[in-house]
Formats: C-alpha cells, structure tokens, sequence
C-alpha cells in the first residue's frame, strides 16, 4: 500500500508541475483600433486632417500558452474552449521562447508598415520604395543601407518596388549597374555595383538588395500596441487608418471585428487560429466579422451563432463589404 501510494503521488506531482512538450491555444484578448489602450489611441494621425469615427473595429489574437502541465493540458482539452498542440508545431528545434518573441514582434511591426502603406494606397497618397534589407557580402553592402530610398536604377527613375524588380529583371551577372539613392537627411547619391551571380539560381544579376514600398506623406501614423506579436491585425489596422482620413464613417455605429494578413499592395492572406478568434469576436459584442477568403472554410464551420462573416480577398474588399453593412445592403460571405 506504501508503494501504490508513493506511485500515485509521484503520477500527480509530474501531471501537476511537470510541462509536457505541447501549448494551448484558445481566443486571446481583442482591440478595437478605433479606440484606446491604455489611455492612448491604437491608431493616431498627426499632421493631416482626420475625422470622427462611430462603432468598432476590432482586432482579433489567439491566446498561446506555454506553461502547460500534463493535467492542465487534459483540463484546457475537456474545456473544449482550448486547443492543444504538439510545441513543435509552434516552436522549432532549438528555438527559445525568446526568439520566438522577437520573431512575432518584427512580423507586427511589419504589419503595421504594410497597413500604413495598403490603406494610403488606396486613398491616393504617393509612395516610395526605400531598402528593407541588404544581403551581407552582396555587390549592395556597403553601398547601401536598410531605410535609403531608391529614386534610380541604371538611369531609370522607380517609384515603387515593382518597377526597381522591372529595372533589375533583364540583367546579367557581371553587369554593371548605377543605383541613386537617398540617405536620410543627406542629398541623393549614384553608385556603381557590379553584378553578382543569383543564389537562387536565376538568370538575372544579383544586387543583393530587398526593395518595399513605403508611404510617401508629409504626416505621421503612428500605432500603439504593446505585447501583441504576429501578422494578421494588419487588415484592422489599415481600415482604422482609412476610417480616419476620410469623412465618410466605415462602420457607423457597427461592431465590426476581422483578421488578416496585409501586404503594401493590399492583399489579405490567410492567418491561423480563426476558430478562436471568432468566440473572442463574439464574445466581445461583435456582430459581423471580416474573414480572409481563404479562411472561409474553416471560419464557416466554427462561426458562432450571430456573427455575420465577411469574405474578403483584399482591403478594396474590406472597404466595400462595410460600406454595403452600413447601408443595410448584401456583403460577399463564406
């Protein structure tokens, strides 16, 4: 009987305090980028005009839990509010939670850029392509820097990123080409770099330089938001930005929440955890949710009673899908 019971209270030690290799995931907390966190504005617009805005656009985030214990984890699967995964599925070999954390914290952050950049877009406001990133070792180190704006490529002058790929796309190793740029704060500057061979195998010259649009404008966008990592609050944020600086109000009165990956072009992609982000949708008084249309499947089957879905394919879509909501009139769904 001593031993049985020295077994037993082992088993509960380890399913109680012991971390097993798998995480949690249920709905995370929810942000309306209309409104305010911690006393301070989700979205802000100095130097150009803004306007009133009425109703919600919330963002969603999908909960992800660590510290999860043998028993916890069989609690948080009965819940059936909770999923839970193996960690690797989430974390790679080797990787700490740490760089996983910085990881999150750039793709926001890049989201936000993108936003900026998708919903000036398509409000008419310029922009201008400056370098994301420069290879080490490449024919553009040392040239240039991450933040100089390109204005020219071999005399051609380039107004966004496409038209620096145009430029580059009938080169040759071993070519030379001459690259105008702009430093901050100092005047615009030509190099010549010799092209290198493509790591990937391609025909055309290398520079070994990332060219991304950015916007062009003579005010600022700033976006607050502390402790909240990944890609798919960029939809969100480029509608809050585009209800600001236009006198027409996006959702007027509604409780509108979404998800989804922007790029600088607008185009929404897919995201992950869309089951979890509905019941938070819900549960934070939402009645309409903007879903990524490569979600609608999966958002299809798990939307909770009373939540309209809102298919959307790019943030044209997302525009118009509210415009027709807040007419009372027909909107594409899953």
């Amino acid at each position: 009987m001593v031993f049985s019971g020295v077994l037993v209270l082992v088993f509960v030690l380890l399913g109680a305090f012991v971390r097993v290799p798998y995480v949690a995931l249920g709905p995370g907390p929810t942000y309306d980028t209309l409104g305010e966190v911690g006393g301070e504005e989700v979205v802000s617009i100095s130097g150009q005009r803004t306007y009133p805005t009425d109703g919600e656009l919330r963002m969603t985030t999908v909960s992800l839990n660590d510290e999860v214990t043998l028993f916890g984890a069989l609690g948080l699967w009965i819940s059936g509010r909770y999923a839970v995964a193996p960690r690797e599925d989430y974390f790679r070999p080797g990787e700490s939670d740490e760089e996983v954390r910085k990881q999150n914290v750039q793709q926001f952050q890049d989201s936000q850029s993108n936003a900026e950049v998708a919903a000036l877009r398509r409000l008419g406001y310029p922009v201008k392509v400056i370098v994301q990133q420069v290879v080490s070792g490449s024919p553009a180190d040392k040239v240039l820097e991450p933040g100089d704006q390109i204005v020219q490529v071999d005399g051609t002058r380039v107004a966004n990123e496409d038209e620096v790929l145009s430029a580059l796309s009938d080169t040759k190793p071993g070519q030379t080409v001459s690259l105008t740029f702009k430093h901050e704060g100092q005047p615009e500057r030509t190099e010549s770099v010799t092209l290198a061979k493509h790591p990937d195998g391609e025909p055309q010259g290398f520079v070994g330089m990332q060219p991304i649009d950015r916007a062009d404008v003579p005010f600022d966008v700033d976006i607050s938001l502390e402790d909240v990592g990944g890609p798919s609050a960029g939809l969100m944020f480029a509608l809050a930005i585009v209800d600001r600086l236009t006198p027409e109000n996006l959702v007027s009165g509604e409780h509108v929440a979404g998800t989804g990956e922007i790029d600088e072009k607008g185009r929404v992609g897919a995201i992950g955890g869309i089951s979890f982000k509905l019941v938070a949708a819900k549960e934070a008084g939402a009645t309409a949710f903007l879903v990524p249309e490569k979600n609608c499947a999966e958002a299809s089957a798990a939307a909770p009673d009373g939540l309209k879905l809102l298919k959307v394919g790019d943030l044209d879509d997302a525009v118009t899908s509210l415009e027709r909501l807040r007419a009372g009139e027909s909107t594409p769904s899953c």
